[in-house]
């Protein structure tokens, strides 16, 4: 038994010795072991900073371990080279700045991965909700509808249908409510001219008026007769 316990040890030894940085790395990373993944990621990309997946897989690794900073930095550094899987790195990007709360960068680099690859659903459903947080809700659900083109078997589908009835009827409310205001402020900007014009005509009466008594008293005929006095 013993015997057969350090002929397995020595084999799974010879077999990770004989492993790539990449591939263990890439191991430990679908094994949900980013802490362990990442020294060997690593020390891939140092060896072949080409290694476009290398450099991919590391990001993620560093998302999980809520190193942001280093994950912007490795997907920007990667991505002009991407090839095949630069729809990938920018989604990932789009992804990192949805989570710090910079749309525009996220807007940004999911509408990139859609130009990479027309048909990358996850891109779609990033930038829908990246711009109903920045308030675009009419194309938050054309994005909506195109995930939903892509992915019709989603598990999210009914809330995502929810979700577009509910941004169809705000957007009717807010379109609404513009008409509204800018109804009303063209009755306040009617009202105002009208009231103007009424106190222009008020005060050009007032001045024609004192025009008329300043000239009846200029034309008062002086007395030239004596003052007789009793």
């Amino acid at each position: 038994m013993k015997k057969a316990l350090i002929v397995i040890w020595l084999f799974q030894a010879v077999f990770c010795f004989g492993q790539s940085n990449f591939t263990r790395g890439e191991e430990l990373l679908m094994q949900n072991k980013p802490a362990e993944a990442v020294g060997f990621l690593e020390r891939a990309v140092s060896e072949d900073p080409a290694h476009v997946q290398a450099g991919l897989y590391l990001g993620i690794v560093y998302e999980q371990l809520d190193r942001v900073e280093q994950a912007i930095t490795i997907y920007r550094r990667i991505l002009p080279s991407a090839g095949s899987l630069s729809a990938n790195v920018a989604n990932n990007l789009g992804n990192v700045y949805f989570q710090r709360g910079n749309t525009e960068e996220a807007e940004r680099y999911y509408s990139e991965a859609i130009g990479f690859n027309g048909r990358y659903s996850g891109a779609y459903l990033g930038r829908a909700n990246t711009r109903i947080k920045s308030g675009n809700l009419m194309n938050a659900i054309v994005d909506y509808e195109q995930y939903l083109s892509l992915e019709p078997s989603s598990a999210q589908r009914a809330n995502i249908e929810r979700l577009i009835a509910l941004l169809r009827q705000e957007a009717a409310t807010a379109e609404l409510r513009r008409q509204m205001a800018e109804e009303e402020e063209r009755r306040l900007a009617e009202e105002r001219v009208r009231l103007l014009e009424s106190v222009s005509a008020s005060l050009q009466s007032a001045a024609d008026a004192s025009q008329g008594l300043s000239t009846g008293a200029e034309s008062v005929e002086g007395y030239e007769g004596e003052f007789v006095l009793e």
